[in-house]
């Protein structure tokens, strides 16, 4: 799969990607936005980890945000399973040397629409940290509505944080047996 658009290409990590992901990757800043499993300080043994992981499943589900021949970021989503085999949380990240410039809304939208026009999801949903307008904004900007404020609902560096529940319905969707 490979989704281009003005600002970015959305494709399949290669493990080519190693060095430009830990460049990208190894900032406080872009950890402290992200889940604990998004380690921090981010080596190269990470990296390697990672892609190997992203890249072995059935159903490929991470990919990379490619700015400039090079990868910057990740975007990804993990399906549901029984009642909500149709849902799927979308998370993503970007080298903050990128941030403002419209790329994350950019791929966003592209896997946004390649889940639901080809996988036949229904819903697609984030749970950024309440505090973190930008990851909101970015959310907003790509047709996700907000559904909600999680009152300390997650931990992050040991302090209680809230989390905005954030959803996007496929209108176009069709329940297939």
């Amino acid at each position: 799969m490979r989704l281009a658009g003005s600002r970015c290409v959305v494709r399949p990590w290669r493990l080519a990607d190693a060095d430009a992901i830990v460049e990208h990757a190894n900032n406080a800043n872009v950890a402290r936005q992200l889940r604990d499993r998004f380690p921090h300080p981010y080596t190269r043994r990470h990296a390697v980890e990672f892609i190997e992981h992203a890249v072995s499943g059935e159903q490929v589900t991470n990919f990379a945000i490619e700015v400039g021949g090079e990868a910057a970021g990740g975007v990804g989503f993990v399906p549901g399973s029984d009642v909500e085999r149709y849902a799927a949380e979308i998370g993503y990240w970007l080298g903050e040397g990128l941030w403002g410039r419209g790329i994350t809304t950019e791929a966003v939208e592209l896997v946004t629409d390649h889940v639901f026009g080809q996988l036949n999801m229904l819903r697609l949903f984030a749970l950024p940290f309440a505090d973190n307008s930008a990851s909101r904004r970015v959310l907003e900007k790509a047709g996700y509505t907000c559904e909600g404020i999680l009152r300390a609902s997650s931990v992050k560096f040991g302090t209680p944080r809230d989390q905005a529940m954030y959803a996007r319905i496929n209108g176009g969707w069709e329940f297939q047996r």
